[in-house]
């Protein structure tokens, strides 16, 4: 893979305005394999040509046949007193529901079936809607912000932890749906890093050439088109309304991450699961369930502690330090906060694996009084602190970092 340095300005066409940090740059000619990066933020700008829409819609649509295989077959099974019991995708969630936990059982499934199949069908509905001449522009704005959503990786970790949870409490074996969803999160993973939203915006909506000046392109801050808008005072590509910066954006962090925290302290001081051995109960919180499962296996037990303790904490107190920064207009250690928002936005889905975990031993371990598993109170407090510092990232709009810098002109350089 080349990697293309992108210089500054020296014509007045082909004028690009970065989508992070503002920056304008004059965007290179890439061939295959090329990538090119912002010379302010370095932030990946553009990709050479890759897989062809066809190919992204055969794998859409081999994902679509995967699903309900993966959703609906054993995952894992286990053997209790002569019975075969398995576990399931949407078994876990079913008995999520059945306890009345509708609203947990809501963010695993749109974490695990909901995304996931909107990314499948809305290829499908980009391949049929050209041939149509139906509005394709709300399918693209959403394709840029599905894969933050999409937790298959996680979820098969989550496998991981829930099969080392019993295993001492009876014989474990591998279900075959556990081939169907390995599969459909390796075509997954192909999809995603093949998947160019940009490339995906030149074949149905190309723009023409402008010859402008530096000062007078703009960038839209959903489709990260660049160039003027029209006369109606929308972006020419995505037809939204054209503005400099995410609207409310602080307002709506700031709010995310209040709302996070006050939901952190009773995630962790209630019981997140309850389980019923021979009629004794036993409530286990966050931490003690971290406790309970390193004297078995202290790797996993890591893997879980930075999951579900780690980093949310983490990310809370990045997100206080990088909104008190652009409140006080802090002009130091401009790079290092730049690097601590990109950490956060790939960190933060992690925190959903406690999540999943009860969803599969919820369905696993359901034999009355013998030996059985609750979801606790905590577990709601926790996908919901959860969701909202993932919203809160979302909304905090990065060009604020650089807009609360004196001079407006700082550097990213290693």
């Amino acid at each position: 893979m080349k990697i293309t340095a992108i210089s500054s300005p020296e014509t007045f066409t082909d004028l690009k305005r970065c989508g992070e940090c503002d920056h304008i740059y004059h965007r290179p000619i890439l061939k295959g394999g090329d990538v090119a990066y912002c010379p302010r933020c370095r932030v990946k700008v553009a990709t050479g040509k890759d897989w062809s829409f066809s190919r992204l819609c055969c794998l859409a649509c081999l994902m679509l046949c995967l699903m309900p295989l993966a959703w609906t077959l054993p995952l894992i099974e286990i053997r209790l007193l002569g019975m075969t019991i398995s576990a399931s995708m949407l078994a876990g969630i079913m008995q999520m529901v059945n306890q009345g936990d509708i609203l947990t059982a809501a963010m695993v499934c749109f974490c695990v079936i909901g995304t996931p199949l909107v990314l499948a069908l809305s290829f499908i509905y980009l391949a049929v809607g050209k041939h149509l001449g139906m509005n394709l522009r709300p399918v693209l704005l959403v394709l840029d912000k599905l894969k933050e959503w999409i937790m298959f990786d996680i979820y098969l970790i989550g496998v991981i932890v829930a099969a080392i949870k019993v295993k001492d409490y009876a014989d474990l074996f591998a279900g075959y749906g556990l081939v169907a969803f390995i599969s459909l999160t390796l075509f997954y993973l192909l999809l995603i890093i093949h998947l160019d939203v940009e490339s995906l915006w030149h074949k149905f909506y190309p723009q023409p050439r402008q010859a402008l000046r530096p000062e007078d392109v703009k960038c839209c801050i959903y489709c990260h088109y660049s160039g003027q808008n029209d006369d109606r005072g929308r972006c020419p590509r995505c037809h939204v309304k054209w503005a400099p910066r995410i609207p409310y954006s602080l307002q709506k962090a700031w709010a995310a991450l209040i709302s996070s925290i006050i939901f952190l302290f009773p995630a962790n001081l209630l019981p997140i699961s309850i389980i019923y051995i021979n009629g004794a109960r036993q409530d286990d919180t966050i931490f003690s369930g971290i406790f309970s499962l390193a004297s078995g296996n202290i790797p996993v037990a890591m893997v879980v502690f930075t999951a579900s303790i780690l980093v949310p904490i983490s990310k809370v107190i990045i997100l206080l330090a990088l909104l008190i920064s652009i409140a006080m207009r802090c002009e130091q250690g401009l790079k290092t906060r730049v690097r601590l928002l990109r950490a956060v936005r790939w960190i933060g889905r992690w925190s959903m694996l406690d999540l999943f975990v009860i969803s599969l031993m919820m369905s696993l371990v359901d034999r009355d009084q013998l030996l059985a598993f609750t979801m606790g109170p905590a577990a709601l407090y926790f996908g919901s602190a959860v969701f909202l510092t993932i919203l809160s990232v979302e909304w905090l709009d990065s060009r604020l970092l650089w807009d609360a810098h004196a001079t407006g002109n700082a550097e990213y350089t290693d």
